[in-house]
């Protein structure tokens, strides 16, 4: 496994970056709403992402991707193609956003609430943040993989949750998907040390139900096999010498940028 450690010139397009993934999901929010296609949406983060921070969609005929963005309702863990189906009051929506700027790719994902959703609906979407939020916590020199992934599980699971298994996050930086592979359940005190320089996405689909997908047929969609709801929330973040940094931070998040 070769694990590429970022420079501070890396780092410093990273940020860039990054920052910039997080507002095309700024900009977005006031337009994901009752009656808009996931097609309208996809059309205005393309556009956003091309004409006004002159960067390039990552997503965007990646293996084949169609899409600027994916966009995940519902039961759709991730990858969801954007479409011509209208968003309807109560659809939770998971709109994930990859950039590339001069080179370094800024990878984050939150969830919607489209009109008013179900009380659950809401439920799984704030434990899911909540999963991410704890794993970045957490992330340091000497902490491993394994710990990453436990303390994800154990908060799921503890609220009746599950995590799916055939997804994870991923080392990001001049390469879209990179080791090391970080795991969103695992034991502690297992894998990989982290090193300052990794560059890395913690990305935890939680699901409502049972944790097992399945793809649909256009060779993207995965949504849960019971068809109950999932949930994701993603940062892309940087081992520091004694802690973390988010670089796809938003006004919305409730996170520190850096480790205290």
């Amino acid at each position: 496994m070769t694990i590429t450690l970022k420079t501070p010139e890396d780092i410093e397009k990273m940020r860039i970056a990054g920052r910039l993934a997080a507002d095309v999901l700024e900009m977005i929010a006031p337009h994901v709403k009752p009656g808009v296609t996931t097609e309208e949406l996809d059309r205005l983060c393309h556009d956003y992402i091309v004409n006004e921070q002159q960067a390039i969609p990552a997503p965007l005929n990646y293996k084949g991707f169609p899409k600027s963005i994916c966009t995940s309702i519902n039961q759709v863990v991730c990858h969801g193609i954007p479409s011509d189906k209208k968003l309807k009051n109560g659809d939770s929506l998971n709109i994930d956003v990859t950039v590339i700027k001069d080179g370094y790719h800024g990878d984050t994902s939150r969830m919607f609430h489209v009109g008013t959703v179900p009380v659950w609906a809401e439920r799984l979407s704030k434990v899911t943040q909540e999963c991410l939020y704890k794993a970045i916590e957490i992330v340091k020199p000497g902490t491993r993989l394994g710990d990453i992934g436990a303390v994800i599980q154990k908060h799921a699971e503890k609220n009746g949750f599950s995590v799916v298994r055939e997804f994870c996050g991923h080392g990001i930086g001049k390469v879209f998907h990179e080791e090391p592979q970080v795991m969103h359940f695992g034991e502690a005190g297992t894998g990989i040390e982290l090193q300052e320089g990794m560059t890395f996405t913690i990305e935890p689909m939680i699901n409502q139900g049972r944790p097992e997908t399945k793809i649909l047929g256009d060779g993207w969609t995965a949504i849960t096999k019971d068809r109950k709801l999932s949930a994701q929330w993603e940062h892309t973040l940087l081992v520091t010498a004694d802690g973390y940094e988010i670089f796809t931070l938003r006004s919305d998040d409730t996170i520190a940028q850096k480790a205290p």
